[in-house]
């Protein structure tokens, strides 16, 4: 029967001294030296200096070397404790920490076991001398645990883009033997998704293309459909990549392609890892080490799926280049950018693209008029059929006139003449300082959201003054400028819009308020335009305030419609679309289409 007991290292270093004084060999000096040697020559990476320190080293070799490859370790520190000695066995204590691939560290302890032979001390190999939970016919594997990807959501919590895989179709005619018959067959498989794949779309931006043109990008359902139509075209690449993936093709494409770009690189969490046994078979039997992922939150638009879906179809009717904005004024939350697929040709021209207002703009000449005291909505003002102010002689639409009237009814009935000469005997930065207050002009750093609100300069000049007050002249300005303007008469101060949650909006300007008395009065006169002006079209759709527009520009006229319903604010227009009634009748369809509580 033996005796265990514990010694600590300082007494197995003095008994090593004392041994070495009285002449006795290397091999003699006790156990906890050679465990030193052993864990020493482990941590280097020098398996094969470890294994002759062991009863077997070819099998420990083996497991070693196994060990550092499957980890993938970069490195590993290792030091010996406590000891414990029996005649000619002992255990020595040991703590490994291993440094894994990305900043990964794994510590823990074990025990080598001793034996001496023919005085001299070796590790008596077993495989749980690299871990104490480790069988002899096992491996430690390291695994990678990836953390679930972000989604996209709207306002209400449902999905608008996901993970998943994209199949991305590729078309190089110049590998085609018979680039016609090919660009067919794309088209007669790819239409169903896109109805501008035709053969003749395809084949010409191939053609124009720098290399090999991506014709599209599938989704997991659609290349399902498709996938064995598009196998073996001469020319056609299928190509797999992980992505975020709208969830129904045709919600704000535009806007979630500008989504997409701003959060792909956030959508990873943190990847968890573990560390497995595997056993002779390659099945996993125990779980050593364990870091749980940690997935990255879901990004939480403000769109409103109802919003987006009426504005996007409401658009999507006329020919012409045909946009929407629509933000809730309580907020500043963007419930919708909408284009047609007109508009969509140059881009998000509904955030950015820059636009005479015509008489749209005329809701920043009279709230200047009234902050500068000039007028009210009850002030008589001259509406003839012209006026001339300097050398420029500034029409009514079609020359109506309507005498002298209060400037409600100016509004109302959207008099070029009245508001042109306001302008003119506005001071020459009362433009430009009225329409800050209302949110046109300052910048929008809207994370997500390419953004313009537009621009209006200063005009010391008479005549551009005049010409700028019905929104003619050097005023340009985007539909979600005008979305914001009308956010702020609903709102009475200029909200901040926002797209995506979390993620505040910078605001490049000063947006000083306007007075109560100026907000009620642009209420007023904005109400009278729906309910007996010249946006009578929509009065049915509940308590609308608006104002109509149309824009003289080469070749025909924007058509504008702006205003807001309760907690609902909007701009449309349609570019070059003639009539305001055209973007009246637009705004209308969408108002149609939402759900009877909104």
């Amino acid at each position: 029967m033996w005796t265990r007991m514990l010694v600590p290292p300082a007494i197995i270093a003095f008994g090593i001294a004392a041994a070495g004084a009285t002449g006795c060999s290397a091999g003699s000096q006790g156990p906890v030296p050679a465990a030193d040697a052993f864990v020493a020559a482990f941590a280097d990476h020098d398996v094969d200096r470890a294994a002759r320190l062991t009863t077997v080293p070819e099998k420990a070799a083996a497991a070693m070397d196994s060990a550092w490859t499957k980890l993938q370790a970069e490195s590993m520190t290792a030091e010996t404790g406590a000891a414990r000695v029996s005649d000619d066995t002992a255990t020595v204590e040991y703590t490994y920490e291993w440094k894994l691939p990305k900043n990964r560290t794994w510590r823990y302890t074990g025990q080598l076991q001793m034996g001496r032979s023919d005085g001299r001390w070796v590790v008596r190999w077993a495989s749980s001398d690299i871990h104490p939970r480790l069988g002899d016919t096992q491996t430690m594997v390291l695994r990678a645990n990836p953390a679930p990807r972000a989604r996209v959501n709207e306002s209400s919590g449902s999905d608008v883009m996901v993970p998943g895989k994209v199949t991305r179709v590729a078309f190089r005619p110049a590998t085609a033997t018979d680039a016609n018959s090919v660009s067919n067959a794309l088209a007669a498989a790819l239409f169903r998704f896109d109805e501008r794949l035709t053969p003749e779309n395809i084949l010409r931006a191939a053609r124009t293309a720098d290399g090999t043109y991506t014709v599209a990008l599938l989704n997991e359902v659609e290349y399902g459909e498709v996938g064995a139509q598009l196998l073996g075209l001469p020319g056609v690449t299928l190509t797999q990549e992980w992505d975020l993936v709208p969830t129904e093709r045709g919600f704000a494409p535009d806007l979630l392609a500008q989504v997409r770009k701003t959060v792909i690189e956030e959508v990873d969490g943190k990847a968890g890892w573990s560390v497995v046994t595997m056993n002779s078979n390659g099945v996993d039997t125990d779980v050593l080490k364990e870091v749980p992922s940690q997935p990255a939150p879901s990004f939480a638009l403000s769109i409103d799926r109802f919003v987006q879906a009426a504005a996007q179809r409401a658009v999507d009717v006329p020919t012409e280049q045909t946009m929407m904005v629509v933000l809730k004024p309580s907020t500043g939350a963007v419930l919708a950018v909408a284009q047609n697929e007109a508009a969509d040709r140059d881009g998000p021209v509904a955030t950015i693209g820059q636009y005479p207002p015509g008489s749209v703009f005329k809701t920043v000449t009279a709230a200047a008029a009234m902050s500068s005291g000039l007028a009210t909505p009850d002030t008589i003002l001259p509406c003839p059929s012209r006026i001339t102010i300097g050398e420029r002689t500034i029409p009514n639409y079609n020359l109506f006139g309507v005498g002298s009237v209060p400037m409600a009814t100016a509004y109302e009935r959207s008099c070029n003449t009245s508001f042109a000469e306001l302008a003119s005997e506005l001071p020459g930065s009362a433009l430009h300082d009225t329409a800050a207050k209302l949110g046109v002009g300052p910048g929008y750093s809207v994370v997500g959201l390419p953004t313009a609100s537009g621009s209006v300069p200063p005009a010391d000049d008479l005549v551009q003054r005049a010409e700028d007050g019905i929104g003619q002249g050097k005023v340009v300005v985007s539909p979600f400028g005008m979305a914001v303007m009308a956010a702020t008469i609903a709102r009475g101060t200029a909200p901040v819009p926002y797209l995506i949650a979390g993620r505040p909006t910078v605001v490049d300007g000063d947006r000083a308020a306007l007075s109560a008395e100026v907000i009620d009065g642009l209420r007023l006169m904005m109400r009278k335009v729906v309910t007996g002006g010249t946006a009578e079209r929509i009065v049915d759709q509940g308590e609308v305030y608006g104002k109509t527009g149309e824009a003289e520009v080469e070749g025909g006229s924007h058509s504008w419609f702006v205003g807001y319903r309760g907690d609902i604010a909007f701009a449309t227009l349609l570019v070059r679309g003639g009539s305001s009634d055209n973007a009246v009748g637009v705004t209308r369809d969408m108002f149609a289409m939402l759900p009877s509580d909104y």
